[in-house]
Protein backbone atom coordinates (compact mmCIF):
# COMPACT_ATOMS: atom_id res chain seq x y z
CA UNK A 1 0.00 0.00 0.00
CA UNK A 2 1.60 3.68 -0.99
CA UNK A 3 2.19 5.70 2.02
CA UNK A 4 -0.45 8.49 1.12
CA UNK A 5 -3.62 5.80 -0.09
CA UNK A 6 -6.99 6.35 1.68
CA UNK A 7 -8.03 2.97 0.27
CA UNK A 8 -8.10 0.49 3.13
CA UNK A 9 -7.26 -3.12 2.66
CA UNK A 10 -10.00 -5.94 2.27
CA UNK A 11 -9.81 -7.77 5.70
CA UNK A 12 -9.45 -11.52 5.19
CA UNK A 13 -12.17 -13.12 7.88
CA UNK A 14 -10.42 -14.46 10.67
CA UNK A 15 -6.77 -13.55 9.66
CA UNK A 16 -6.53 -11.84 12.83
CA UNK A 17 -7.81 -10.99 15.96
CA UNK A 18 -7.89 -7.87 17.34
CA UNK A 19 -8.16 -7.46 21.40
CA UNK A 20 -9.25 -4.13 21.84
CA UNK A 21 -8.97 -2.28 25.49
CA UNK A 22 -10.07 0.63 26.60
CA UNK A 23 -8.86 2.03 30.04
CA UNK A 24 -11.01 5.32 30.62
CA UNK A 25 -11.52 7.98 33.05
CA UNK A 26 -15.63 7.80 33.21
CA UNK A 27 -18.03 8.90 35.82
CA UNK A 28 -21.12 6.58 36.98
CA UNK A 29 -23.48 7.65 34.45
CA UNK A 30 -21.10 7.15 31.53
CA UNK A 31 -22.29 4.28 29.50
CA UNK A 32 -19.83 1.29 29.63
CA UNK A 33 -18.20 1.82 25.98
CA UNK A 34 -16.45 5.22 25.60
CA UNK A 35 -17.26 6.77 22.03
CA UNK A 36 -13.64 6.65 20.61
CA UNK A 37 -12.87 3.01 21.47
CA UNK A 38 -16.62 1.90 19.96
CA UNK A 39 -16.15 3.93 16.81
CA UNK A 40 -12.87 1.61 16.17
CA UNK A 41 -14.54 -1.38 17.36
CA UNK A 42 -17.45 -0.63 14.59
CA UNK A 43 -15.52 -0.38 11.89
CA UNK A 44 -13.56 -3.47 12.63
CA UNK A 45 -16.98 -5.24 13.23
CA UNK A 46 -17.76 -3.55 9.92
CA UNK A 47 -14.51 -5.31 7.82
CA UNK A 48 -15.50 -8.15 9.16
CA UNK A 49 -12.79 -8.46 11.69
CA UNK A 50 -12.16 -10.84 14.62
CA UNK A 51 -12.19 -8.00 17.51
CA UNK A 52 -12.64 -8.85 21.03
CA UNK A 53 -13.22 -5.55 22.97
CA UNK A 54 -13.35 -4.59 26.78
CA UNK A 55 -13.56 -1.41 28.73
CA UNK A 56 -12.56 -0.59 32.15
CA UNK A 57 -12.97 2.18 34.38
CA UNK A 58 -9.76 3.37 35.65
CA UNK A 59 -11.13 5.56 38.71
CA UNK A 60 -13.30 2.98 40.05
CA UNK A 61 -12.25 1.85 43.69
CA UNK A 62 -10.97 -1.43 43.29
CA UNK A 63 -9.46 -0.62 39.86
CA UNK A 64 -7.29 -4.03 39.28
CA UNK A 65 -4.28 -3.78 36.22
CA UNK A 66 -4.04 -7.87 36.50
CA UNK A 67 -7.67 -8.00 35.52
CA UNK A 68 -7.06 -6.33 32.46
CA UNK A 69 -4.24 -8.50 31.77
CA UNK A 70 -5.72 -11.48 32.53
CA UNK A 71 -8.98 -10.07 30.41
CA UNK A 72 -6.33 -10.30 27.34
CA UNK A 73 -4.38 -13.20 27.46
CA UNK A 74 -8.08 -14.97 27.92
CA UNK A 75 -9.16 -12.84 24.97
CA UNK A 76 -5.87 -14.13 22.55
CA UNK A 77 -6.93 -18.08 23.38
CA UNK A 78 -7.93 -19.83 20.40
CA UNK A 79 -5.45 -17.61 18.29
CA UNK A 80 -1.74 -18.39 17.86
CA UNK A 81 -0.31 -15.55 19.42
CA UNK A 82 1.75 -14.54 16.43
CA UNK A 83 -1.67 -13.31 15.47
CA UNK A 84 -3.30 -11.34 17.77
CA UNK A 85 -3.14 -7.43 17.83
CA UNK A 86 -3.87 -5.74 20.82
CA UNK A 87 -4.71 -1.69 20.62
CA UNK A 88 -4.83 0.10 23.58
CA UNK A 89 -5.52 4.06 23.65
CA UNK A 90 -3.41 5.96 25.68
CA UNK A 91 -4.41 9.20 27.67
CA UNK A 92 -2.66 11.65 30.58
CA UNK A 93 -5.02 9.36 32.89
CA UNK A 94 -3.81 6.04 32.08
CA UNK A 95 -0.66 6.42 30.23
CA UNK A 96 1.21 4.77 33.52
CA UNK A 97 -1.04 2.30 33.86
CA UNK A 98 -0.80 1.40 30.09
CA UNK A 99 3.49 1.29 30.38
CA UNK A 100 2.89 -1.53 33.59
CA UNK A 101 0.71 -3.40 31.43
CA UNK A 102 2.87 -3.50 28.16
CA UNK A 103 5.47 -4.71 30.51
CA UNK A 104 3.11 -7.17 32.24
CA UNK A 105 2.29 -8.21 28.79
CA UNK A 106 5.56 -9.19 27.44
CA UNK A 107 6.58 -10.62 30.63
CA UNK A 108 4.16 -12.96 30.16
CA UNK A 109 4.75 -14.13 27.25
CA UNK A 110 2.43 -12.34 24.64
CA UNK A 111 4.17 -12.30 21.91
CA UNK A 112 1.52 -10.89 19.32
CA UNK A 113 1.44 -7.03 17.95
CA UNK A 114 1.11 -3.96 20.56
CA UNK A 115 -0.98 -0.88 18.74
CA UNK A 116 -0.84 1.94 20.54
CA UNK A 117 -3.24 5.47 19.69
CA UNK A 118 -4.86 7.61 21.48
CA UNK A 119 -4.07 11.46 22.26
CA UNK A 120 -0.38 10.32 24.17
CA UNK A 121 0.36 8.58 20.98
CA UNK A 122 -0.99 11.09 18.32
CA UNK A 123 0.34 14.47 19.43
CA UNK A 124 3.51 12.78 20.23
CA UNK A 125 7.32 13.74 18.73
CA UNK A 126 9.65 11.20 17.52
CA UNK A 127 10.94 8.60 20.04
CA UNK A 128 7.57 6.67 20.87
CA UNK A 129 9.85 3.57 20.78
CA UNK A 130 11.72 5.02 23.78
CA UNK A 131 8.35 6.21 25.57
CA UNK A 132 6.86 2.23 25.10
CA UNK A 133 9.36 -0.02 24.19
CA UNK A 134 7.07 -2.98 24.34
CA UNK A 135 4.91 -1.81 21.80
CA UNK A 136 5.53 -2.62 17.79
CA UNK A 137 2.89 0.26 16.13
CA UNK A 138 1.81 3.69 17.04
CA UNK A 139 -1.61 5.14 15.33
CA UNK A 140 -1.47 8.91 14.97
CA UNK A 141 -4.64 10.81 14.53
CA UNK A 142 -7.81 8.98 13.98
CA UNK A 143 -7.77 5.37 14.45
CA UNK A 144 -10.48 3.28 12.72
CA UNK A 145 -9.46 3.33 9.44
CA UNK A 146 -5.72 2.20 10.41
CA UNK A 147 -6.93 -0.39 12.75
CA UNK A 148 -8.86 -2.29 9.90
CA UNK A 149 -5.60 -1.59 7.48
CA UNK A 150 -3.23 -2.81 10.82
CA UNK A 151 -5.63 -6.09 10.51
CA UNK A 152 -5.68 -6.75 7.59
CA UNK A 153 -1.89 -8.07 7.24
CA UNK A 154 0.84 -9.49 9.17
CA UNK A 155 3.24 -7.73 7.11
CA UNK A 156 4.66 -4.17 8.19
CA UNK A 157 2.12 -2.30 5.71
CA UNK A 158 2.91 1.21 4.77
CA UNK A 159 -0.45 3.45 5.87
CA UNK A 160 -0.26 6.89 6.95
CA UNK A 161 -0.74 7.98 10.50
CA UNK A 162 0.98 4.39 11.29
CA UNK A 163 4.38 4.24 12.55
CA UNK A 164 6.36 0.61 13.22
CA UNK A 165 9.02 0.95 15.59
CA UNK A 166 12.06 1.13 14.63
CA UNK A 167 11.55 2.79 11.24
CA UNK A 168 11.49 6.45 10.18
CA UNK A 169 8.99 8.66 11.87
CA UNK A 170 7.24 10.42 9.33
CA UNK A 171 4.98 12.13 12.20
CA UNK A 172 1.85 11.97 10.17
CA UNK A 173 -1.01 12.04 11.01
CA UNK A 174 -4.07 9.44 10.38
CA UNK A 175 -7.17 10.76 8.75
CA UNK A 176 -10.80 8.99 8.60
CA UNK A 177 -13.68 9.30 5.54
CA UNK A 178 -16.61 10.59 7.77
CA UNK A 179 -18.98 9.72 5.22
CA UNK A 180 -18.36 5.66 5.23
CA UNK A 181 -17.72 5.23 8.98
CA UNK A 182 -19.59 2.53 10.88
CA UNK A 183 -21.94 4.06 13.42
CA UNK A 184 -21.35 3.04 17.43
CA UNK A 185 -24.78 3.56 17.52
CA UNK A 186 -26.92 2.26 15.25
CA UNK A 187 -24.64 -0.90 14.81
CA UNK A 188 -25.33 -1.51 18.66
CA UNK A 189 -21.79 -1.66 19.54
CA UNK A 190 -22.87 1.08 22.25
CA UNK A 191 -25.98 -0.51 23.45
CA UNK A 192 -28.69 1.89 23.83
CA UNK A 193 -31.74 -1.15 24.67
CA UNK A 194 -30.98 -1.15 28.83
CA UNK A 195 -31.86 1.98 29.72
CA UNK A 196 -28.61 4.28 28.83
CA UNK A 197 -29.94 7.57 29.85
CA UNK A 198 -27.04 9.37 29.13
CA UNK A 199 -24.81 9.23 26.20
CA UNK A 200 -21.60 11.19 24.55
CA UNK A 201 -21.95 12.01 21.03
CA UNK A 202 -19.94 13.35 17.98
CA UNK A 203 -21.24 15.36 15.14
CA UNK A 204 -17.91 16.69 13.36
CA UNK A 205 -13.92 16.32 14.51
CA UNK A 206 -11.97 19.30 13.75
CA UNK A 207 -11.17 22.37 15.21
CA UNK A 208 -10.56 25.69 13.42
CA UNK A 209 -8.53 27.66 16.49
CA UNK A 210 -5.29 26.99 17.35
CA UNK A 211 -4.70 27.22 21.31
CA UNK A 212 -1.43 26.19 22.19
CA UNK A 213 -2.77 24.34 25.72
CA UNK A 214 -5.03 21.66 23.49
CA UNK A 215 -4.80 18.45 21.71
CA UNK A 216 -7.59 19.28 19.18
CA UNK A 217 -5.17 20.36 16.48
CA UNK A 218 -2.34 18.48 14.18
CA UNK A 219 1.28 19.77 15.03
CA UNK A 220 1.93 23.34 13.71
CA UNK A 221 -1.51 23.47 12.53
CA UNK A 222 -5.34 23.90 12.71
CA UNK A 223 -7.24 20.40 12.26
CA UNK A 224 -9.60 20.63 9.44
CA UNK A 225 -13.29 20.81 10.46
CA UNK A 226 -14.80 18.08 9.32
CA UNK A 227 -18.84 16.95 9.39
CA UNK A 228 -19.98 13.70 9.85
CA UNK A 229 -23.20 13.15 7.33
CA UNK A 230 -26.22 14.30 8.41
CA UNK A 231 -28.50 11.26 7.04
CA UNK A 232 -26.67 9.35 9.69
CA UNK A 233 -26.86 11.76 12.61
CA UNK A 234 -30.85 12.15 11.92
CA UNK A 235 -30.97 8.11 11.91
CA UNK A 236 -28.82 8.18 15.08
CA UNK A 237 -30.94 11.47 16.85
CA UNK A 238 -33.94 8.85 15.80
CA UNK A 239 -32.85 6.14 17.93
CA UNK A 240 -31.46 8.02 20.84
CA UNK A 241 -35.22 9.06 21.12
CA UNK A 242 -36.73 5.80 20.68
CA UNK A 243 -34.60 4.59 23.29
CA UNK A 244 -35.62 7.46 25.92
CA UNK A 245 -31.80 9.07 26.32
CA UNK A 246 -32.49 12.04 28.04
CA UNK A 247 -29.15 14.02 28.43
CA UNK A 248 -26.33 13.92 25.61
CA UNK A 249 -22.94 15.46 26.09
CA UNK A 250 -21.78 16.46 22.22
CA UNK A 251 -18.16 15.93 22.23
CA UNK A 252 -17.28 18.97 19.45
CA UNK A 253 -14.31 21.07 20.22
CA UNK A 254 -16.63 23.75 18.85
CA UNK A 255 -20.21 23.07 18.05
CA UNK A 256 -22.29 26.39 16.82
CA UNK A 257 -20.24 26.61 13.43
CA UNK A 258 -22.84 27.43 10.54
CA UNK A 259 -25.44 25.40 8.81
CA UNK A 260 -24.40 21.72 10.48
CA UNK A 261 -25.10 22.89 13.80
CA UNK A 262 -28.10 24.40 12.73
CA UNK A 263 -29.23 20.97 10.99
CA UNK A 264 -28.69 19.27 13.85
CA UNK A 265 -30.69 21.43 16.36
CA UNK A 266 -33.76 20.93 13.96
CA UNK A 267 -33.49 17.59 14.31
CA UNK A 268 -34.31 17.50 17.86
CA UNK A 269 -36.88 19.91 17.61
CA UNK A 270 -38.30 17.75 14.56
CA UNK A 271 -38.13 15.06 16.33
CA UNK A 272 -39.79 16.88 19.71
CA UNK A 273 -36.85 16.14 22.05
CA UNK A 274 -37.41 16.74 25.61
CA UNK A 275 -33.69 15.86 27.15
CA UNK A 276 -30.54 17.86 27.65
CA UNK A 277 -28.15 18.71 24.56
CA UNK A 278 -24.82 19.74 26.10
CA UNK A 279 -22.14 22.03 23.71
CA UNK A 280 -19.24 23.57 23.20
CA UNK A 281 -19.74 26.57 21.91
CA UNK A 282 -17.37 30.34 21.25
CA UNK A 283 -18.84 33.97 21.73
CA UNK A 284 -17.39 34.92 18.27
CA UNK A 285 -19.67 32.90 16.80
CA UNK A 286 -22.49 32.75 18.84
CA UNK A 287 -25.35 34.71 16.67
CA UNK A 288 -28.90 34.96 16.45
CA UNK A 289 -29.76 32.49 14.34
CA UNK A 290 -27.77 30.01 16.08
CA UNK A 291 -29.98 30.95 19.06
CA UNK A 292 -33.18 30.95 17.24
CA UNK A 293 -32.42 27.19 16.45
CA UNK A 294 -31.90 26.23 20.26
CA UNK A 295 -35.75 27.34 21.24
CA UNK A 296 -37.77 24.41 21.98
CA UNK A 297 -34.65 22.27 22.99
CA UNK A 298 -33.47 21.67 26.48
CA UNK A 299 -29.55 23.36 25.29
CA UNK A 300 -26.36 23.98 28.10
CA UNK A 301 -24.02 26.05 26.17
CA UNK A 302 -20.65 25.84 27.52
CA UNK A 303 -18.18 28.35 26.41
CA UNK A 304 -14.39 28.37 27.37
CA UNK A 305 -13.34 31.86 28.13
CA UNK A 306 -10.09 31.06 29.77
CA UNK A 307 -8.73 34.33 30.42
CA UNK A 308 -10.08 38.25 30.29
CA UNK A 309 -6.24 39.73 29.48
CA UNK A 310 -4.80 39.87 26.41
CA UNK A 311 -1.22 39.35 27.32
CA UNK A 312 -2.72 35.65 29.04
CA UNK A 313 -4.40 35.12 26.15
CA UNK A 314 -2.10 35.78 23.37
CA UNK A 315 0.53 33.62 25.49
CA UNK A 316 -1.34 30.89 24.58
CA UNK A 317 -3.51 31.47 21.48
CA UNK A 318 -6.93 32.10 22.47
CA UNK A 319 -7.36 35.63 22.22
CA UNK A 320 -11.24 37.27 22.90
CA UNK A 321 -12.69 39.61 21.72
CA UNK A 322 -14.31 40.89 25.27
CA UNK A 323 -17.06 42.90 23.30
CA UNK A 324 -18.60 40.26 21.58
CA UNK A 325 -18.24 37.97 25.15
CA UNK A 326 -20.43 40.77 27.03
CA UNK A 327 -22.84 41.11 24.57
CA UNK A 328 -22.94 36.99 23.85
CA UNK A 329 -23.65 36.55 27.80
CA UNK A 330 -26.10 39.82 27.71
CA UNK A 331 -27.97 37.45 25.04
CA UNK A 332 -28.28 34.45 26.43
CA UNK A 333 -29.35 36.09 29.83
CA UNK A 334 -31.93 37.90 27.87
CA UNK A 335 -33.14 34.73 26.41
CA UNK A 336 -32.84 33.06 29.83
CA UNK A 337 -30.49 30.36 28.08
CA UNK A 338 -28.67 27.93 30.17
CA UNK A 339 -25.08 28.32 30.19
CA UNK A 340 -21.70 27.86 31.53
CA UNK A 341 -17.85 29.46 31.53
CA UNK A 342 -15.14 27.55 31.86
CA UNK A 343 -11.54 29.52 33.18
CA UNK A 344 -8.28 28.53 33.46
CA UNK A 345 -5.51 28.80 36.60
CA UNK A 346 -2.08 28.81 36.05
CA UNK A 347 -1.80 30.11 32.81
CA UNK A 348 1.77 31.85 31.09
CA UNK A 349 1.58 35.45 32.11
CA UNK A 350 -1.21 34.85 34.84
CA UNK A 351 -0.95 36.29 38.50
CA UNK A 352 -3.25 35.88 41.25
CA UNK A 353 -4.71 39.24 40.64
CA UNK A 354 -5.13 38.83 37.37
CA UNK A 355 -7.20 35.46 37.47
CA UNK A 356 -8.97 36.94 40.33
CA UNK A 357 -9.42 40.00 37.59
CA UNK A 358 -11.14 37.02 35.34
CA UNK A 359 -13.66 36.12 38.01
CA UNK A 360 -14.50 38.99 39.18
CA UNK A 361 -15.56 39.90 35.55
CA UNK A 362 -17.29 36.60 34.70
CA UNK A 363 -19.07 37.34 38.51
CA UNK A 364 -20.27 40.54 37.40
CA UNK A 365 -21.49 39.92 34.24
CA UNK A 366 -23.97 37.35 36.16
CA UNK A 367 -22.81 34.25 34.83
CA UNK A 368 -25.13 31.45 36.49
CA UNK A 369 -22.10 28.95 36.42
CA UNK A 370 -18.26 29.77 35.98
CA UNK A 371 -16.31 26.93 36.01
CA UNK A 372 -11.84 27.06 36.72
CA UNK A 373 -9.81 24.58 35.49
CA UNK A 374 -6.09 23.93 35.89
CA UNK A 375 -3.99 24.10 33.14
CA UNK A 376 -2.04 20.78 32.56
CA UNK A 377 0.52 20.57 29.78
CA UNK A 378 -0.81 17.82 27.40
CA UNK A 379 1.69 15.85 25.07
CA UNK A 380 2.66 17.39 22.26
CA UNK A 381 0.99 21.23 22.48
CA UNK A 382 2.89 23.73 21.50
CA UNK A 383 2.54 24.89 25.42
CA UNK A 384 4.32 21.70 26.18
CA UNK A 385 6.98 22.32 23.94
CA UNK A 386 7.33 26.16 25.44
CA UNK A 387 7.33 25.67 28.98
CA UNK A 388 11.22 26.91 29.73
CA UNK A 389 9.79 30.49 28.17
CA UNK A 390 6.98 30.43 30.72
CA UNK A 391 8.77 28.78 33.80
CA UNK A 392 5.78 26.33 33.69
CA UNK A 393 6.18 23.55 36.63
CA UNK A 394 3.96 20.92 37.33
CA UNK A 395 3.10 18.51 40.44
CA UNK A 396 3.70 15.40 40.59
CA UNK A 397 0.65 14.19 40.92
CA UNK A 398 -0.68 11.00 38.65
CA UNK A 399 -2.30 13.93 36.66
CA UNK A 400 -0.45 16.90 36.70
CA UNK A 401 -1.25 20.80 36.88
CA UNK A 402 0.73 23.75 36.52
CA UNK A 403 1.70 24.95 39.69
CA UNK A 404 4.42 27.46 39.39
CA UNK A 405 5.94 29.99 36.37
CA UNK A 406 7.80 33.11 36.29
CA UNK A 407 4.69 34.75 37.71
CA UNK A 408 3.11 32.99 40.47
CA UNK A 409 4.04 30.56 43.17
CA UNK A 410 2.54 27.35 44.81
CA UNK A 411 1.43 29.58 47.19
CA UNK A 412 -0.46 31.33 45.13
CA UNK A 413 -1.18 28.62 42.94
CA UNK A 414 -3.15 27.05 46.20
CA UNK A 415 -5.39 30.68 46.53
CA UNK A 416 -6.51 30.13 42.70
CA UNK A 417 -7.37 26.36 43.35
CA UNK A 418 -9.41 27.89 46.61
CA UNK A 419 -11.27 30.02 44.54
CA UNK A 420 -12.07 27.54 41.87
CA UNK A 421 -13.06 25.25 44.84
CA UNK A 422 -15.50 27.93 45.82
CA UNK A 423 -16.94 28.76 42.36
CA UNK A 424 -17.54 24.58 42.30
CA UNK A 425 -19.57 24.87 45.73
CA UNK A 426 -21.34 27.92 44.67
CA UNK A 427 -22.21 26.65 41.20
CA UNK A 428 -25.94 28.01 40.08
CA UNK A 429 -25.80 30.61 42.68
CA UNK A 430 -22.06 32.27 42.80
CA UNK A 431 -21.38 35.64 44.81
CA UNK A 432 -21.83 38.71 42.56
CA UNK A 433 -17.95 39.65 42.82
CA UNK A 434 -14.65 37.84 43.59
CA UNK A 435 -14.44 39.70 46.74
CA UNK A 436 -17.74 37.96 48.23
CA UNK A 437 -16.43 34.60 46.76
CA UNK A 438 -13.25 34.98 48.81
CA UNK A 439 -15.51 34.96 51.72
CA UNK A 440 -16.77 31.57 50.77
CA UNK A 441 -13.27 30.11 50.69
CA UNK A 442 -12.69 26.90 53.00
CA UNK A 443 -9.40 26.81 54.70
CA UNK A 444 -8.27 23.42 53.50
CA UNK A 445 -4.79 21.84 54.81
CA UNK A 446 -3.37 23.66 51.90
CA UNK A 447 -4.58 27.18 52.39
CA UNK A 448 -4.80 27.42 56.23
CA UNK A 449 -2.76 30.03 57.75
CA UNK A 450 -2.39 32.48 54.77
CA UNK A 451 -5.47 32.70 52.99
CA UNK A 452 -6.75 36.08 53.34
CA UNK A 453 -9.27 37.83 50.65
CA UNK A 454 -8.02 39.85 48.01
CA UNK A 455 -3.77 39.03 49.85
Amino acid sequence: MSAHAAEVIPVVPGARRVILVSIDWTRDKDPRVPLGHASIVAALKKAGVDVRASSFAINLVGFDEERILRNILDSAQGHKLEQVDVGLGVYVWNDPVVKRLLVALRRNGFRGRIILGGPQISYAGAGLEELYPEADVFIRGYGEEAMVALASSAERIRFVGVHWAGQVDSGLQAQARLETLASPFLDNVIDLSGGQRFIRWETQRGCPFRCSFCQHREAGSRLRRRDIPLARLERESELFVQSGVDDIAVLDPLFNLGDHALAVLRTFRRLAYRGRLSVQCHFSTLDEEFLDACEGLDVRLEFGLQTIHEREARAVERVNHLGKVTEGIRKLLERRKTFEVSIIFGLPEQTLDSFRATVDFCLRQRVPVLKAFPLMLLRGTALERERARWGLEESREPIPSVIRSHTFDEREWRQMEALAEALRRTEGAHPDCVEALEACVVPSPDTAGWWSPAS
